[in-house]
């Protein structure tokens, strides 16, 4: 049996430190919303040519004065998917762009799609999004209180308060791009987080039932043991299918896969050493069980 219990001091002192970083980048340097959320444009390009790279594309829309641009590879290497501020708000930017790009590469880009995201409407897309997160976290705050004890409820909550503040650290840290893509994993990532919190919370819960003399600290490292395969079978294969996302799925997926990856390995991590070391810290008992019952 692997003694998981022995290293809870250490990794809650290093998820403390984890969270206090993440929370001072997210104060002090903020998030790199790309243009869901703060407005611009973004256009999607194929050209003729195969000598036009991402480096020649990229000198030329900043010699444009169009504010931060970013410019990757779409699909195939004569793709491209553009975005820009537009910071000065020009009507009619894209004749200006095929103008520019026509007078130095020739005619050699079909405009694929263009789409332009007002600051009103990226505002409320912001909004929309720390609502979906807040709003999540309070469900799952009530399925697990309703389901278990408070005690419970209060584990699997810092779990994933946790795991939501490290991935967007790591992003704040690495000035990755949050678009509506990583919202979608973050919440994803609140999912499996409680999924594999919720599988232990079970197996704590009807060891409490069946060993009563047996303290919680010691009965947590059972319970951890008793479910580890599924939880490693789970994770592996989940990181396996984003490892393959992140590598061969293209430019699009990659901050998506990227933010699930993270999320995966703390959401297992924090359903071991952080959902688990709450119930050892409100020492949790029998008793606990067994009143809760009792009112119900």
């Amino acid at each position: 049996m692997i003694g998981f219990n022995k290293y809870y001091n250490k990794f809650n002192f290093l998820s403390l430190i984890l969270i206090i970083i993440s929370l001072t980048l997210l104060i002090f340097k903020g998030l790199n919303f790309g243009i869901d959320f703060k407005g611009g444009t973004l256009i999607e390009l194929r050209s003729s040519d195969t000598k036009i790279n991402v480096s020649s594309l990229r000198d030329k829309f900043n010699q444009m004065n169009l504010g931060d641009v970013s410019i990757k590879n779409f699909g195939n290497e004569t793709d491209y998917l553009i975005k820009f501020e537009n910071k000065d708000k020009k009507k009619n930017i894209i004749k200006e762009i095929k103008k520019n790009l026509d007078q130095s590469f020739g005619d050699n880009f079909e405009f694929r799609r263009v789409e332009n995201v007002g600051p009103k409407v990226s505002s409320e897309l912001l909004r929309s999004g720390i609502i979906a997160i807040s709003l999540s976290l309070i469900l799952m705050l009530i399925y697990i209180w309703i389901r278990f004890e408070w005690q419970f409820s209060l584990g699997a909550i810092l779990a994933l308060f946790h795991d939501v503040i490290v991935t967007l650290g790591l992003f704040s840290l690495l000035s990755l791009e949050i678009n509506l893509s990583i919202i979608a994993a973050v919440l994803t990532i609140v999912g499996y987080s409680m999924n594999d919190t919720v599988v232990i919370f079970d197996r704590v819960r009807e060891n409490l039932r069946k060993y009563s003399d047996i303290k919680i600290y010691e009965l947590t490292n059972i319970s951890i043991n008793e479910t580890l395969s599924r939880t490693l079978i789970t994770s592996v294969t989940t990181l396996l299918a984003l490892f393959a996302i992140f590598f061969f799925g293209g430019e699009i997926l990659k901050g998506f896969s990227f933010a699930m990856i993270v999320g995966v390995i703390f959401g297992t991590y924090s359903s071991i050493y952080i959902a688990n070391t709450v119930l050892v810290r409100l020492n949790v008992s029998h008793r606990t069980i067994v009143k809760d019952e009792d009112k119900n």
